[in-house]
């Protein structure tokens, strides 16, 4: 059955399984540029379920509430950076200028807000002397932090550029949300149990570091110096070595499966229990 558009009638939609109804004014009003706009306008012949009444649009229906709102009333919603990837996606779609513009508004602010946070030696100091410490998404870059105990801190999504972690104490410390490490210089420093999955720690200077029973879950350590680092028991399934160094590295017992470690020097790395299932070590030197 295809209808015509009347301009002050009802839509009632399907969006991917999900029912939404909302008139043509609201589709139309205010991103008169948009796809919806277009399927809306009354110049095209839209086809409707004979049985049920509702336009089809294949799209996830998950956001498409919020999509309606900013047609609505034009506010963005408050979400999380997942979402607002998955909303951005579906207003791409729809080609919805203004909330494309809106979303990445927001997550310029975040991020502007992220890396105008500066703090010192002292200010980290003072706040370690709390019972639950969280520096989730701080800019900490640079800081010297070296000695400090900061066991259980939780640094999720913190950028950790060059930071001077030399001889700290980050027992069971919390790295979530792909932590940037790059370039930091974690020398000595206790990680013994640490969350480090995915974390970036591309050429960090991990020398002797301990991350006994650490979490390294596809962790970036791409040219870092892990020479008599204590890796007993972590687990560094998918986790990318290449060009590290592992001179005298401790890995017995470690998960390396499914881990990069093509053209690395293993010799002196011992590896006694080591799972190496699926490892990549085309090249490798053993």
């Amino acid at each position: 059955m295809s209808i015509r558009c009347d301009f002050s009638s009802l839509i009632h939609l399907n969006i991917g399984g999900k029912k939404f109804c909302t008139t043509v004014e609201t589709l139309t009003q205010r991103e008169p540029d948009s796809m919806l706009a277009a399927m809306f306008s009354g110049r095209h012949t839209l086809t409707k379920d004979p049985h049920k009444g509702f336009v089809f649009i294949d799209r996830d229906g998950k956001h498409f509430r919020h999509i309606l709102n900013w047609l609505r009333d034009g506010a963005v919603p408050t979400l999380n950076d997942l979402e607002y990837s998955e909303l951005l996606r579906e207003a791409e779609y729809y080609q919805l200028i203004g909330l494309i513009e809106g979303i990445n508004a927001v997550l310029n602010k975040k991020e502007d807000d992220v890396q105008e946070t500066e703090l010192t030696r002292t200010d980290i100091i003072k706040c370690i002397q709390s019972e639950k410490v969280r520096f989730r998404g701080v800019n900490l870059s640079g800081i010297d932090l070296s000695k400090l105990d900061l066991s259980y801190v939780d640094f999720s999504y913190a950028c950790l550029k060059h930071v001077f972690f030399s001889h700290a104490n980050l027992q069971c410390a919390k790295f979530r949300g792909r932590c940037e490490f790059t370039g930091a210089n974690l020398r000595g420093a206790l990680l013994a149990g640490a969350s480090l999955q995915s974390a970036n720690l591309q050429d960090a200077s991990l020398i002797g570091c301990s991350f006994c029973g650490a979490d390294l879950r596809s962790a970036h350590l791409q040219s870092a110096d892990l020479t008599d680092a204590n890796l007993e028991g972590a687990n560094l399934e998918g986790a990318n070595l290449k060009g590290a160094k592992l001179t005298n590295a401790n890995l017995r017992g470690a998960n390396l499966q499914r881990a990069y470690l093509r053209h690395v020097n293993l010799r002196e790395t011992q590896l006694d229990g080591a799972k190496l299932d699926g490892a990549n070590l085309l090249g490798a030197i053993r």
